[in-house]
């Protein structure tokens, strides 16, 4: 097969730019031919050239509405098809699902879109959703397929009637296999029994948190939850970037908790992080089907997450971690808590969300199941 992704960022890592990624260097490595059209260069291209897999700057495909720079776009993602000629487009995050199934209906390439969380959900701001959500009754006609990465995400298309429900299909996110953060000493799951906290002393539990500092994530809330939870040992280290950043550095020093909050950045290296952390915290106010969640599953810790989106759909909840209402940061900061005070319903859950990762989100069952999706596209032109 000939296959061609279209992503709007590749400056930055987050999870369709790791879902582009990984299916990428997956169907280079099955001999298909694969290039990327992306309108931001960057980490993520960075990681393409890594990998020997093409990719192609498209300067007009830009995330916020332009109407000028949108059929610039367009009209340059209809050559670059003509020339590479691929069997197949597909398309990722809302703009480039929009620009490139245009440009693939104008040009005759079959097309399919995935959608990483639909941007008319549940907590969205009322206008963007309405827009975004117009936007997608107008353009889904125009490809062949849409995958969802949750059955929240689903059942909110087949509500909203975004789309035809007989071209949509669910394919969860899947991971590539990572072994247990395995102790050396005992031969069991690491615990927050080998961490100190920031001063050195006595014994930490430490939470992670991996997000873009956006209105989308609830920060906010986690930090309201925390303040409440001085008096036990705890350090958070928050992995991201964002316009939110130093809004929320004020907030941590305005609360006190300066000195228990590590502000990573963006940081490439997140599964080592995950192995060093105890509790893994997804406290957002609208997901698709996070896969921050399945990376903390596969490196065996509990998971505390805002029950949005289909985060129930990963999060088993008292089974592999806990699901908080949206917002609630009474309900956050008792679970948080509950979690610090028992090491063994840690590595309980820990284990629990391990095995379900295995069974159930690999990268190679998300990866077999998009191929037949594309395979039965191209069979049936």
């Amino acid at each position: 097969m000939n296959i061609c992704f279209i992503i709007t960022r590749g400056d930055s890592i987050g999870g369709a730019q790791i879902h582009v990624r990984d299916m990428a260097i997956a169907l280079k490595s099955d001999n298909h031919k694969v290039t990327v059209l992306t309108g931001a260069p960057g980490a993520m291209t960075e990681q393409l050239n890594s990998a020997g897999i093409r990719w192609e700057h498209i300067p007009d495909l830009i995330r916020p509405i332009n109407p000028l720079k949108d059929i610039s776009a367009i009209f340059s993602v209809y050559k670059w098809l003509h020339k590479l000629k691929p069997d197949l487009l597909s398309c990722h995050t809302a703009k480039s699902g929009m620009i490139g199934r245009i440009a693939s209906f104008l040009s005759g390439v079959p097309s399919v879109f995935t959608a990483h969380g639909w941007q008319f959900a549940d907590g969205i701001p009322k206008k963007q959703a309405l827009a975004v959500l117009l936007i997608e009754k107008f353009v889904s006609p125009l490809c062949r397929r849409v995958i969802t990465v949750s059955r929240y995400d689903f059942d909110l298309a087949l509500r909203k009637k975004a789309v035809n429900p007989a071209k949509m299909v669910t394919i969860h996110n899947g991971l590539p296999w990572r072994g247990y953060p395995i102790s050396a000493d005992t031969g069991t799951l690491t615990s927050f029994s080998d961490n100190v906290d920031a001063s050195g002393e006595g014994k930490s539990c430490r939470l992670l948190m991996v997000a873009r500092f956006q209105k989308q994530k609830d920060h906010a809330t986690l930090f309201k939850a925390l303040a409440d939870l001085i008096d036990l040992k705890w350090q958070l280290e928050l992995v991201g970037d964002g316009e939110g950043m130093d809004g929320l550095k004020e907030k941590a020093l305005e609360l006190g908790l300066d000195s228990r909050i590590e502000f990573s950045g963006q940081q490439l290296d997140v599964p080592e992080r995950m192995d060093r952390a105890d509790i893994y915290l997804l406290i957002t106010n609208w997901e698709g089907f996070p896969r921050s969640i399945i990376e903390a599953m596969r490196a065996g810790i509990p998971v505390i997450s805002s029950n949005v989106g289909g985060c129930n759909e990963s999060v088993s909840d008292g089974k592999t971690g806990y699901l908080v209402p949206r917002g609630n940061s009474e309900a956050l900061r008792e679970r948080i808590r509950e979690l610090i005070l028992d090491q063994k319903l840690c590595d309980q859950m820990g284990i629990a969300g391990r095995a379900c990762y295995e069974s159930e989100f690999t990268f190679r069952k998300m990866y077999e199941k998009t191929v037949a999706v594309y395979r039965e596209i191209i069979l049936n032109l």
